[in-house]
């Protein structure tokens, strides 16, 4: 059956191109990390249009900037030359059927007891938020516990951000690896601290999210739109289940309790700069298949063991 004209243009006039919310982490000391994110969420603009922000962290605090409307309403000139620091993490939104409202602009943030403020930007829903909820009140960490009475990923977000907060006394890292293995639904987070940038992909990673490398940095994003337009290079996707950490003494993923080491330190022990890490695309776009040994490695062992997974299989005739 076809539409009629008039019917198409109602419908699309009911409803605008939306994708799901971008996500945008960058940690790049020396960089104008406040311009590298509105640019990335720029490109990442598709994916909401109903409000944008940013959190920066300038090493002492996180600034946080939100409001509603599109990324090139939200933020001026003045306002990112206000916005100062060596990390930042930004996000665009589209709603559910939650109310378009400032409250609901993300990043949230919080300021936590032991590890100083924690600025966090989600891309998802959680489907046991119940049962979060219910862990989060057994911790008695005095904060509000928010209710999910609607389907709307922003209280996913509060139960997430205060969930971290709650367990972070030995640090959002380690807060994080006791949290995340909890979260049940489709997500991708970017998070940060005053020093650290983190990003993390549900286990069956229906939403992408990916990693790139600028030339004194790293990105995270939900697309490689995000990349290009920042000047980053991509170095692959975060892999369903992955936890990434982002700070000055290099890049470590996790799963589970286990940490893998994935690039080089910025400086070696003896204070001598390292071989910067390159990727599969240059900036000029030539070719450049020089990764990371480590990333290399990482990706190597996967490849085997899937493919060993897919032998095992078609030998039990499992699958």
């Amino acid at each position: 059956m076809t539409l009629p004209d008039d019917s198409l243009e109602q419908l699309e006039a009911d409803h605008p191109p939306r994708d799901a919310c971008g996500v945008f982490g960058v940690w790049a000391p020396g960089e104008d990390v406040s311009k590298l994110t509105y640019f990335g969420l720029y490109a990442l603009q598709h994916r909401g249009q109903e409000s944008a922000g940013m959190a920066v962290s300038n090493g002492e605090r996180i600034m946080v900037y939100k409001d509603m409307g599109l990324v090139s309403q939200v933020f001026d000139e003045p306002a990112l030359n206000s916005l100062q620091g060596h990390l930042s993490v930004g996000h665009c939104r589209y709603s559910t059927t939650g109310a378009s409202t400032w409250d609901n602009a993300q990043p949230t943030f919080v300021a936590t007891a032991a590890a100083g403020g924690l600025a966090l930007a989600h891309n998802g829903n959680l489907t046991n938020t119940d049962e979060l909820e219910t862990w989060l009140a057994e911790q008695g960490s005095g904060q509000p516990v928010p209710r999910k009475d609607r389907m709307d990923s922003t209280s996913d977000t509060a139960i997430l951000t205060a969930l971290l907060s709650a367990f972070s006394g030995e640090g959002i890292e380690r807060a994080a690896l006791q949290v995340l293995p909890r979260l049940v639904g489709a997500f991708c987070l970017v998070f940060c601290t005053e020093n650290s940038l983190y990003a993390a992909r549900d286990p069956q990673g229906i939403h992408p999210l990916v990693l790139g490398r600028l030339d004194h940095g790293w990105v995270v994003a939900s697309e490689t739109a995000a990349l290009d337009i920042v000047g980053a290079s991509f170095i692959r996707e975060v892999e369903p289940g992955e936890f990434v950490v982002i700070e000055s003494s290099g890049v470590r993923s996790s799963r589970g309790s286990q940490i893998v080491a994935m690039a080089a330190r910025t400086t070696s022990g003896s204070g001598s700069p390292t071989q910067p890490v390159t990727s599969r695309r240059s900036r000029t776009g030539s070719a450049s298949p020089t990764r990371c040994p480590a990333i290399a490695a990482d990706s190597r062992t996967r490849q085997e063991s899937a493919a060993a997974n897919r032998v095992s299989s078609a030998i039990t005739g499992s699958g």
